[in-house]
């Protein structure tokens, strides 16, 4: 439990990489310039967003096998990849061979269920098996299971002069311990425990036994702790001004009050909430993170970028995190 007297473990931040449609290699780019800065901060981690059919990363694993060329230490994830659009077995092998890339410093966060617009995309997606596809936990399983060197194939040996293994290769060792479930529910905390992932959080969550987001959050950190989790991530979005200009902090806190309104309401069947976000000096910010539960139960955090902010105001408010926020939290950069 962070408090004064306890620091902070491990700070990281995740992005979404958008880019414009017109020139999208340049908004690649600029992903990957601030993952290196992260790492020459000495952030412990940098994850990537998933955003299929939007402006923003398509496909993290490609992004961070390139990421991993460019940085040789800090630890690299995926903030989540719906499995609803992946065949368990072909994202095994991608997610092995970029851990192999890496030196094992890849962290996959994972999710199930239906992929949004389902009706929009499934005929594309899922031309003959559409009606049929199974979007529950056994998607995970399956990944976990490959990913761990479970056998997949019922044929190894030598044909010819080519060499078959019935396993996925490359296996990653180590690789299956750092596997992230996305969990927003009671439901997803409980399995997420109970099957050996670590819980990513987020600033969404279901509204189930409140409707106080920290509330909420701590109820989903707590059972999963109690069905066998250990390690659990934070992931607030947090703005430090302490070196931003006039008028950076103007468009911060206009980004700011423009999302202000969904923050302590529920939305959908479903009732899901929204955290607000974290806007001040970095003093300021991390005595409002010493009084929320959720962070109180952690000991790790990827604090959330913005979505539509310039690399300029990227690279301000990762530094200020780094040299700022970070120490008054009590975390020391690597």
């Amino acid at each position: 439990m962070p408090r004064k007297s306890e620091p902070l473990r491990k700070l990281g931040f995740l992005t979404i990489g958008l880019f414009d449609e017109k020139d999208p290699g340049a908004g690649h780019r600029s992903t990957l310039d601030v993952i290196v800065l992260g790492e020459e901060l000495g952030f412990d981690s940098a994850w990537v967003r998933h955003r299929h059919l939007q402006f923003g990363i398509s496909s993290p694993v490609a992004v961070l096998a390139a990421a991993t060329q460019r940085t040789s230490r800090i630890q690299l994830g995926t903030a989540v990849i719906p499995l609803g659009w992946e065949n368990p077995l072909r994202l095994a092998e991608d997610l092995a061979t970029v851990d192999v890339l890496s030196g094992g410093r890849l962290n996959p966060g994972i999710s199930v269920g239906p992929p949004m617009h389902y009706d929009d995309v499934k005929h594309a997606l899922y031309p003959e098996t559409a009606d049929v596809e199974n979007f529950s936990y056994d998607r995970v399983q399956r990944l976990l299971d490959f990913v761990g060197g479970e056998k997949v194939a019922s044929f190894s040996g030598v044909e010819g002069i080519e060499v078959w293994s019935d396993r996925v290769q490359p296996h990653a060792q180590g690789l299956r311990d750092r596997i992230w479930y996305g969990g927003g529910s009671l439901r997803s905390a409980k399995w997420a425990g109970e099957h050996g992932l670590n819980l990513l959080t987020s600033n969404v969550a279901q509204s189930e036994l409140s409707e106080d987001f920290a509330e909420t959050q701590l109820s989903h950190i707590r059972t999963f702790r109690e069905h066998g989790g250990n390690r659990v991530s934070q992931g607030l979005v947090v703005i430090p001004t302490d070196s931003a200009t006039a008028e950076q902090r103007a468009k911060y806190e206009a980004y700011v009050e423009g999302r202000a309104a969904r923050a302590g309401k529920t939305f959908g069947p479903r009732k899901y909430m929204f955290a607000p976000d974290i806007i001040g000096t970095s003093a300021e910010i991390a005595e409002q993170l010493y009084a929320h539960l959720g962070f109180q139960e952690v000991d790790e955090v990827a604090f959330a970028l913005p979505f539509s902010f310039a690399h300029e105001d990227y690279v301000q408010i990762l530094t200020d995190i780094a040299t700022k926020l970070g120490p008054e939290l009590g975390w020391s950069a690597a």
